[in-house]
């Protein structure tokens, strides 16, 4: 009897130990900003403090939605603001986070590469493939990307 308690406590133990640490985290949500450009504030309010201004496209991870408001994290990290109504889910874009990244015609580091991307550039993602996610450029030019090179994936 003594050793099935053991058991049991051991096997609650463990269990409270992988839910605390070894679930697996949310994937995170992006949204991109439509129709021209969107007003990024400080407090879900328009009479609240204007912060940033961010141009159509851009990337924006979600925190929390309230109210027709939705708090957002922009590829510095920067916590604001944005009205529900200047973003959406799609057309999903990422946005180019390093000096310059190579877009390749598969995804494989030996693939011939189709364009090069500079940073800040903004592309239309079409599929997530591992670690390599597949985009477009506004100008035709598609392939693959790694996706650490790259924000809002």
């Amino acid at each position: 009897m003594l050793s099935v308690r053991r058991a049991i406590a051991v096997s609650v133990a463990t269990l409270a130990i992988l839910a605390a640490h070894g679930a697996p985290a949310a994937a995170a949500e992006f949204r991109s900003v439509i129709d021209g450009a969107a007003v990024l504030y400080d407090a879900p309010s328009a009479q609240s403090k204007k912060m940033f201004i961010v141009t159509q496209g851009y990337p924006l991870e979600v925190v929390v939605a309230v109210q027709g408001w939705v708090k957002v994290r922009d590829a510095s990290g920067e916590l604001s603001w944005v009205e529900a109504s200047k973003v959406a889910a799609k057309p999903r874009t990422v946005m180019v986070r390093i000096a310059q990244a190579a877009v390749r015609q598969a995804p494989d580091d030996n693939a011939k590469v189709v364009f090069q991307a500079n940073q800040n550039v903004i592309l239309e993602l079409s599929e997530v493939a591992g670690a390599w996610v597949r985009v477009r450029h506004r100008d035709g030019g598609s392939g693959f990307i790694r996706a650490p090179q790259v924000w809002g994936v």
